[in-house]
């Protein structure tokens, strides 16, 4: 039989491999040589019986067995962080880190720059990606906190609503459609439409509405994220389809309601649970007020 794992520190150095991608990026987190590292993993190896991680060129991906490993170990660092914390009951929040991402810049970029003024010596990682991406870095335990419309409701996954919104057609200032009040999927399907990716909640609730007032779709180009699409409207590209309110206001960007899509969606504030007793997470959800 296989002996339990010898001391916290193979789970604390396996967790922020993962968490920032290099061996080397793990070491200097945790503020100790690479060698240390390596070898922390090769135990964890050893004791599992299996590869857990794979080194390439762009850093390090997981087997399957090791995504496994790794859920039980980011709980396990998570635990242990807020051990140390309430031992040492510090009184203030003046060093950590906090990795968020987001589907959209907006709300979350606002909220951030709350959170770091109130908090500057606290180190923010922050990612836009598309909304399946964002679901997966959850599921995998890779982020800390998501910003995402629509999230799957999970137990283990606490959820706070942060603003509804509803798609509206972005198109710029000096575009035929920018006059409009108001503009119906018939209008807009007579011009190239700038979407995000597959797998994004933009594409499948565009398809569907497009389903519903039986049109298709003539012409569209599709873009990784949000910046890029808004950057390709106002370069005259097409016209987007985004949630309103996603980005501050541009004066050569318009805002144009969709009279045929007008249910709103929650953008939400996510925090895997085992995550909830972090100072770090609790200072941010406490920003928010």
């Amino acid at each position: 039989m296989k002996p339990p794992f010898t001391n916290p520190h193979q789970m604390r150095a396996f967790a922020q491999v993962v968490r920032k991608g290099s061996i080397s990026a793990a070491a200097q987190q945790l503020g100790v040589s690479q060698s240390a590292i390596s070898q922390h993993i090769s135990k964890v190896e050893t004791l599992v019986g299996s590869k857990l991680l794979i080194r390439g060129r762009d850093g390090v991906t997981l087997t399957t067995i090791g995504q496994e490993i790794f859920s039980l170990a980011d709980e396990f660092a998570a635990l242990d962080q807020q051990i140390a914390e309430r031992l040492h009951q510090h009184s203030e929040l003046d060093l950590g880190h906090i990795s968020i991402i987001a589907n959209a810049p907006q709300p979350a970029l606002r909220l951030i720059a709350r959170f770091t003024r109130r908090f500057p010596k606290i180190s923010v990682n922050f990612g836009l990606c598309d909304w399946s991406s964002a679901v997966e870095q959850l599921h995998s335990h890779r982020v800390d906190i998501a910003f995402i419309t629509d999230p799957p409701q999970q137990t283990d996954l606490f959820i706070k609503e942060i603003i509804r919104s509803r798609y509206v057609a972005y198109a710029r200032a000096d575009h035929p459609i920018a006059t409009l009040q108001s503009s119906r999927l018939a209008d807009l399907v007579e011009h190239t439409l700038v979407l995000p990716e597959k797998g994004s909640l933009t594409q499948r609730v565009v398809k569907q509405a497009l389903k519903k007032a039986n049109l298709t779709l003539q012409r569209s180009v599709t873009m990784t994220t949000f910046p890029v699409m808004k950057e390709a409207v106002l370069q005259g590209v097409g016209v987007g389809i985004f949630l309103q309110h996603s980005s501050v206001a541009a004066k050569d960007l318009c805002e144009i309601p969709i009279a045929d899509m007008p249910e709103e969606f929650s953008t939400c504030l996510v925090v895997p649970k085992h995550k909830l007793g972090l100072r770090v997470t609790q200072s941010f959800l406490e920003a928010l007020d």
